[in-house]
């Protein structure tokens, strides 16, 4: 039984994560990634502590602006620096840190109720 949520044509949906990557609308993307409505990139941040406005650029430069943006963590939730929390907060963005699998069903959700989400995600194995 499918239990995917029926969304807009071209929206990426998570489908799966583990060993080492994600499963996207049907193509398996290795290693982390930042995750648009409408797009993947690959992200080089491979753990928490590279974590900084510079490997986020992509969020704070996207076309539409983000309303959510999701960390994926890694395994275990970990803190990130206080300025990026500020850094996103004054651009009216939420940032939400949590472990990635908890990022990938929360970017599904809100995916589904049609929010301007971004995730950045961190592979785990």
């Amino acid at each position: 039984m499918d239990i995917t949520p029926l969304l807009l044509k071209g929206r990426q949906i998570i489908q799966s994560y583990g060993d080492g990557g994600f499963r996207i609308s049907g193509t398996r993307h290795e290693g982390s990634i930042l995750l648009f409505p409408s797009e993947v990139l690959a992200w080089p941040v491979v753990a928490a502590p590279e974590l900084s406005l510079e490997s986020l650029a992509a969020v704070s430069q996207a076309e539409d602006a983000v309303e959510i943006l999701l960390i994926g963590i890694g395994p275990k939730i970990v803190a990130v620096a206080p300025e990026l929390r500020r850094y996103f907060r004054d651009k009216g963005t939420a940032l939400e840190v949590m472990d990635t699998g908890a990022a990938c069903r929360t970017y599904n959700v809100l995916l589904a109720e049609d929010r301007r989400v971004a995730a950045a995600l961190i592979a785990v194995g």
